[in-house]
């Protein structure tokens, strides 16, 4: 009979050297992901970066210890961080600089009421900063001729109380403005290509025909004289240009509804009920602005 010796070294003799490689490649043994390969929470929306810190904690509670990833973060000199988008943080805005708004959207998912009472308390709190309050007047701006000449005449200007520091300095502003686009010829309406233009087509500009139309250019203007709750200013418009009215009344009436209520404007006339041409001194209630 014959007896076959195994050429094979048996399983218990080699048992110390896969322990041994076990050992030496125990990375292969637990596979297991590094850390740093997750994606930046900054390219994504406040909900995906929910769901990835979720998915984070359930691999930590199943043995991923940020422990074991600093071990392999050693024994390789490759950097997660660099790949894909990472390597653009730096340029990317940062929009977790708002605890506050962070909070809110923390929320959203877990408990939606509680998220938007937050958002309302916190549109409460800086509504100031959002919305501002109109302090003119809801009643319409009244608008009246009296003998105007385009040449030489007056603006009338009634409030509805004496205006303040800030109102007269609004209100010269706004007449300043006037003044300006008027004398660099602004208010032309024998040059209205683009608004006469049709609507349905591309639009186009003449050059030669708005170098030769006839100019129209605002010639001078006093100063803003102020008195209790009426003010006046003079104008040479020079030329006949109803535009340039036109533009003033629209400005006059949206400052009104906004800031400071305008009770009525008067363009014309070399008195005015009310007014004193002999009251000019500061305790009377009179003062004057430089244009």
């Amino acid at each position: 009979m014959l007896i076959i010796q195994p050429c094979f070294p048996t399983l218990h003799s080699l048992s110390p050297s896969i322990s041994a490689q076990a050992n030496k490649y125990q990375p292969f043994l637990f596979a297991k992901p590094p850390l740093h390969a997750r994606f930046s929470s900054k390219l994504y929306s406040p909900i995906a970066r929910l769901r990835t810190k979720h998915l984070q904690s359930q691999i930590e509670m199943n043995g991923f210890e940020a422990g074991d990833d600093e071990e392999m973060e050693d024994d390789s000199d490759v950097s997660w961080r660099g790949g894909g988008f990472g390597g653009r943080e730096g340029e990317e805005k940062d929009y977790d600089r708002d605890p506050e708004f962070a909070e809110i959207l923390g929320s959203c998912l877990d408990d939606p009421d509680k998220a938007k009472s937050k958002m309302e308390e916190r549109l409460r709190k800086k509504r100031n900063k959002i919305l501002h309050t109109k302090t003119g007047s809801p009643n319409p701006m009244i608008v009246k001729f009296n003998k105007f000449d385009f040449s030489n005449s007056y603006i009338w200007l009634e409030f509805y109380n004496a205006p303040l520091e800030k109102d007269v300095s609004l209100i010269c502003d706004t007449i300043r403005a006037w003044h300006i686009v008027g004398r660099l010829g602004g208010c032309n309406s024998m040059n209205m290509q683009l608004s006469q233009s049709p609507l349905d087509k591309r639009p186009t500009y003449d050059a030669i025909q708005g170098a030769n139309v006839t100019p129209a250019t605002f010639y001078n203007i006093g100063d803003l004289e102020v008195q209790d709750n009426l003010a006046r200013i003079w104008v040479d418009i020079g030329t006949s240009e109803p535009l340039l009215l036109d533009i003033l009344i629209n400005a006059l009436t949206q400052l009104s509804s906004d800031y400071v209520g305008i009770k009525q404007v008067v363009f014309g006339g070399s008195e005015f009920e009310n007014w004193k041409e002999n009251l000019k001194t500061e305790d009377t209630g009179y003062s004057i602005h430089k244009i």
